[in-house]
């Protein structure tokens, strides 16, 4: 029996890591070229991250969704309670002594970023089991951010029967920090950046060597390329799809992405179908400034008639 049991789950999605607040600096163009001072606009800041963007957008699109992590009693970790709240994302955060995530982002003109990310958390952080088993064994599916703390809920989760995605970003196929995410997971994301042209061979080893049915590299502007386990050797190509308005912000496009597809899964979908709906949430993410001021919802992610 899974170990679920009797139990009627009650979250779709239990998210796991990844708030944090961003520090945005609007560029003219990217690298920055190098100068003493540089004059920008009025420089923002964003509560999101990774998995605060997860958690955020599943529940724009109407799933239940609960959100376990660490930030810190500080100012930044008020701003990531507020903006959960505001999103109406039932959050349970455990207190960090090292304080919340940051990170900087630089933004040019085209909406292309660089970030530098600040994870602040200690090699010896770990998520009490007594504080997220209750949730995941209400859970539907679990989506971990690559925490170093979130690796070590895999036993749990595997033993649970419950199925778990991850985005690696930027994986290379080499770092090992990575590789237990990457061949852990049910379904993985990453970006196809770094991999270049090993993107392919770098899907195929996730499929070869780990558990997943389905992994998902997204190509921005290129759209993204979907492997399945029963789907052939040769990356398919899933076309991106224009947004609704102008270009503001890549950031959290990929966050939204993940959204997208995940809500295709649980209802239901076709890998091909949720690639799609992904596409359609990625694009839509573009057009608001922050990784989560743009959240589509379930009306507009129907029109798109996936």
């Amino acid at each position: 029996m899974s170990a679920q049991g009797t139990e009627q789950p009650e979250h779709d999605v239990v998210v796991i890591g990844g708030s944090g607040v961003d520090t945005v600096v609007r560029v003219g163009s990217l690298p920055v070229p190098l100068a003493d001072s540089v004059g920008v606009p009025p420089i923002t800041e964003w509560p999101g991250h990774t998995g605060g963007n997860v958690a955020l957008g599943c529940r724009a699109l109407g799933l239940g969704v609960k959100f376990l992590d660490f930030i810190g009693d500080d100012g930044p970790g008020r701003q990531v309670r507020e903006r959960l709240a505001a999103g109406d994302v039932d959050f349970a955060p455990l207190i960090s002594p090292a304080g919340t995530r940051r990170a900087v982002n630089l933004v040019d003109e085209t909406g292309r970023r660089m970030s530098f990310y600040d994870a602040r958390d200690s090699a010896d952080l770990r998520m009490p089991s007594d504080f997220y088993l209750p949730h995941l064994r209400r859970a539907r599916h679990v989506h971990l951010s690559i925490m170093d703390f979130a690796r070590h809920l895999y036993d749990d989760i595997a033993e649970l029967g419950v199925p778990v995605s991850t985005d690696l970003h930027d994986w290379d196929g080499v770092d090992d920090y990575h590789r237990e995410f990457a061949l852990r997971s049910d379904v993985v994301f990453l970006s196809a950046a770094n991999a270049g042209a090993r993107i392919a061979a770098v899907m195929r080893e996730i499929l070869r060597e780990g558990r997943a049915e389905a992994v998902v590299a997204t190509a921005g502007a290129g759209g993204s390329y979907l492997m399945t386990r029963d789907g052939g050797r040769t990356p398919r190509p899933v076309p991106a799809v224009a947004p609704p308005a102008p270009v503001v912000d890549s950031n959290g496009a990929g966050d939204a992405y993940v959204c997208g597809f995940l809500y295709g899964r649980l209802a239901g979908r076709s890998a091909e179908d949720c690639a799609r709906l992904g596409a359609v949430a990625g694009a839509y993410a573009c057009t608001g400034r922050g990784g989560s001021s743009a959240l589509i919802g379930p009306s507009d992610l129907a029109a798109a008639q996936v």
